[in-house]
């Protein structure tokens, strides 16, 4: 079903450069492996787009889904060992898969495997930035999958959809397109009747009250639209605009921008540094603020200075990552701290003139700040 025509349909549909996410229970059949049909089907569509000039990243699940067959497993595993086992062959078949089908519009794909690792340490976050822009100036269609073969529960990122939404920002696209088994969000889950989709979100309030799923229909993957709604917010926060939509209505997303939800920008767009920072990066701790600093920091974007922390918590060094929340602790900014945990629980409180002289600095620099709600 097409939609009203907007602004942030018009700039998806225009959009230079786009990241396009497709799941696993869109490629694979519900027995497991891969489905011809609907892969050939999201080639096409890219194709299309990559012919009235753009450049596309394809951010694409489904290498444990495309394993599961080829092992004989009768559903998707559970365990981790099991899960990177299914991944290792999956990871080929799925590569093979594009490849042959690209191959029929001559187009070449390569593939790029992230771990979370690879997006939270600014060395690597700039590495992967450097690999996919060289590979979109070769007129290579990168896709990207999660490093399932080598991801540990502690340095995933849980589903596609948030890799995606960094990808989008690292590379600098103009929109991300969500494509998913469900044509757009909901207010509510649609399989149980009654639910009204939601054809825009301009703001927050747009969203307010609505229950997304936390998984997906068909057991093959690992998102849901509540991955998908946090992906769409991340993305748009960061200036991005996205689209949400079905995977069978791939063409129209990725030509006309039509159908499914359109999620206009809610912030600016951030430079790749302040994005890792504010985004991507791992914290090592939480400071918290009085309110006075907190507006000072949110409203006013100045620098933290010691006076307005009330605690800390965590073991972090100077120079690393720390969330800065409000008496409620709810996270509004985060940022590089210029002190270690031990020098600063010796801080909290006091004016800047009243410390020793060594320690007469921002706690946290303005520069180094990135506010990430409003106060």
């Amino acid at each position: 079903m097409s939609t009203a025509r907007s602004a942030t349909r018009d700039t998806v549909a225009a959009a230079r450069l786009v990241v396009v996410k497709v799941g696993s229970s869109s490629l694979t059949t519900a027995a497991g492996g891969l489905d011809p049909a609907r892969l050939h089907a999201l080639v096409d569509a890219v194709a299309a787009r990559r012919a009235a000039g753009s450049q596309v990243v394809l951010v694409s699940s489904g290498a444990i889904a495309a394993g599961i067959l080829p092992l004989g497993i009768t559903r998707r595993p559970r365990d981790l060992a099991t899960q990177q086992a299914a991944a290792s062959v999956g990871q080929i078949v799925l590569g093979h898969a594009y490849v042959a089908s690209f191959g029929r519009y001559g187009l070449q794909v390569g593939q790029v495997l992230l771990t979370a690792d690879d997006v939270v340490r600014r060395a690597h976050y700039r590495n992967a930035q450097r690999t996919l822009s060289r590979l979109l100036a070769l007129g290579v269609v990168p896709v990207v999958n999660e490093n399932d073969t080598v991801a540990t529960e502690e340095i995933r990122f849980g589903d596609n959809d948030r890799l995606a939404a960094l990808v989008a920002h690292l590379i600098g696209a103009d929109a991300l397109i969500l494509l998913s088994d469900v044509d757009g969000l909901y207010d509510g889950d649609p399989r149980l009747g009654a639910a009204r989709r939601i054809d825009e979100v301009a703001d927050e309030s747009d969203v307010e009250g609505v229950e997304a799923g936390a998984t997906g229909a068909s057991g093959l993957g690992t998102g849901g639209m509540a991955s998908k709604l946090a992906a769409a917010r991340l993305a748009s926060a960061a200036g991005v605009p996205v689209l949400l939509a079905a995977a069978a209505d791939a063409q129209q997303a990725l030509h006309r921008a039509d159908v499914g939800t359109a999620f206009a920008t809610s912030g600016r767009r951030l430079t790749s540094r302040r994005f890792w920072l504010g985004y991507a990066a791992d914290a090592s701790g939480v400071l918290t603020l009085d309110d006075g600093a907190v507006t000072a920091v949110v409203d006013r974007r100045r620098s933290l200075l010691a006076a307005g922390i009330t605690a800390t918590k965590g073991e972090f060094q100077a120079g690393d990552v720390v969330e800065l929340a409000d008496t409620t602790g709810k996270v509004m900014a985060r940022g590089i701290t210029n002190f270690d945990a031990a020098e600063l629980a010796t801080m909290i409180g006091h004016s800047t003139h009243n410390l020793p002289a060594n320690r007469r600095r921002e706690v946290v620099h303005a520069d180094d700040l990135v506010p990430l709600h409003r106060h």
